[in-house]
């Protein structure tokens, strides 16, 4: 129990995701594999490596394997039609009058949330690479976004791709049957990026849309308050973040938006927005 607890408690200070003692048994299967990979027999041995300044490699794993990652194309897809319904005219009409559009993916895990905003804005302006447009898809496991980055799926998880769509913009792999790899017309729009939602974020320009679906569920309720706030603070007044089906904003950040729909939120307007003098998006 006191390396579960070092090992919580080394989560919580890297990830801000919070291990209950109830988790004992799930972090004991998932991270008795790494401890075989290492040679290790005691889990008081593999917390000393990870907390020691050999084990930066290591931590990375460990937050690789104990960091759920579930998703698939067009999660929610309620979330998906009302912005394309509700929000996207102004972001196409602000796109072709010379503007800039900017929506961020936050906790992308493998990928197909960030290709599905890719496709709904396709769906709606097939020519918008051509525009100042671009998807930042961001998670904190550097194994899973290389997953994401390389875009390639079996057919259960395009299950929810209208054909017309799986048809234009994916490809089937040749020697990988029931297998697709995202088009470069998707890839083209997405920019994939290792971020700690906890940690310092290097961009200081706004986002019109921020979509953070069932990722802040995992932390602590301070650290959920920060976390919103900060991602309320980081769109433009008026701009969006759309939040996971149980998830609701608290404190500073819901006083500061407006609730549209089902856990989507808009930025009320105000006088001042995020400082837009630098950007690495």
């Amino acid at each position: 129990m006191a390396e579960f607890h070092r090992i919580a408690a080394v989560l919580l200070r890297e990830a801000g995701i919070e291990l209950t003692e109830g988790k004992l048994p799930l972090v004991h299967s998932r991270l008795s594999g790494r401890l075989r990979s290492l040679g290790l027999r005691r889990y008081s041995d593999y917390c000393d490596y990870i907390e020691s300044g050999d084990g930066e490699a290591e931590l990375l794993e460990m937050l690789s394997v104990l960091t759920t990652n579930v998703t698939r194309f067009f999660r929610e897809p309620h979330h998906f039609e009302y912005l394309r319904k509700h929000k996207m005219p102004e972001l196409v009409a602000a796109l072709k009058s010379g503007g800039r559009v900017r929506v961020w993916s936050a906790g992308c895990a493998s990928g197909e949330e960030p290709y599905t905003l890719a496709l709904t804005f396709l769906q709606e302006m097939p020519d918008i690479a051509r525009y100042d447009f671009r998807i930042l898809a961001s998670d904190i496991d550097p194994a899973i976004l290389r997953q994401a980055a390389a875009g390639l799926y079996p057919d259960r998880s395009l299950a929810q791709v209208p054909e017309p769509q799986r048809q234009r913009y994916f490809q089937p792999v040749a020697d990988r049957p029931g297998c697709w790899k995202v088009g470069p017309e998707m890839r083209a729009l997405i920019t994939f990026r290792r971020l700690n939602l906890i940690g310092d974020w290097p961009f200081t320009r706004p986002f019109d849309v921020i979509m953070c679906r069932n990722v802040v569920i995992y932390f602590g309720a301070e650290t959920k308050a920060q976390v919103w706030s900060r991602l309320v603070e980081q769109l433009r007044p008026g701009g969006w973040l759309i939040t996971g089906h149980s998830e609701r904003l608290s404190d500073a950040a819901a006083a500061a938006t407006e609730l549209l729909y089902t856990t989507t939120y808009r930025r009320r307007e105000a006088s001042s927005s995020p400082k837009e003098n630098a950007t690495c998006h």
